[in-house]
């Protein structure tokens, strides 16, 4: 079994397992964490299997402004757009990645205090 076969976020993109969809297109797909850390915590994923950001090549530039776009369009229609929100990549393990397929985070509707841990 390939990596992107086995991992959770190529399953949920190739619809083998649910997800609470709130924006999709031919190269990301965003949908609603599990575990949400805030009032709204929003997962932006590229269909393409990526491990990591440590992993992305310059022919990756573009996937990356789209996945980080998205983030504020859907900051936009979650309603977090102007009282803040913030957005986080964590790459391997000691940053807190647990999902090895790259993905940006959006979270907001609470006061977000710095350093975030």
């Amino acid at each position: 079994m390939s990596a992107s076969q086995s991992c959770l976020f190529c399953r949920i993109v190739a619809g083998e397992l649910h997800a609470e969809r709130v924006y999709e297109d031919d190269r990301v797909v965003a949908f609603r964490d599990i575990n949400p850390q805030a009032p709204v915590h929003l997962l932006v994923i590229p269909r393409k299997h990526l491990v990591s950001l440590g992993e992305a090549e310059a022919e990756d530039a573009g996937l990356l402004g789209h996945l980080l776009l998205c983030g504020r369009e859907l900051a936009r229609q979650e309603g977090i757009l102007e009282r803040g929100y913030r957005t986080v990549i964590n790459t391997n393990r000691e940053a807190g990645q647990t999902v090895f397929h790259l993905h940006v985070h959006v979270l907001g509707g609470r006061f977000l205090g710095w350093p975030p841990g």
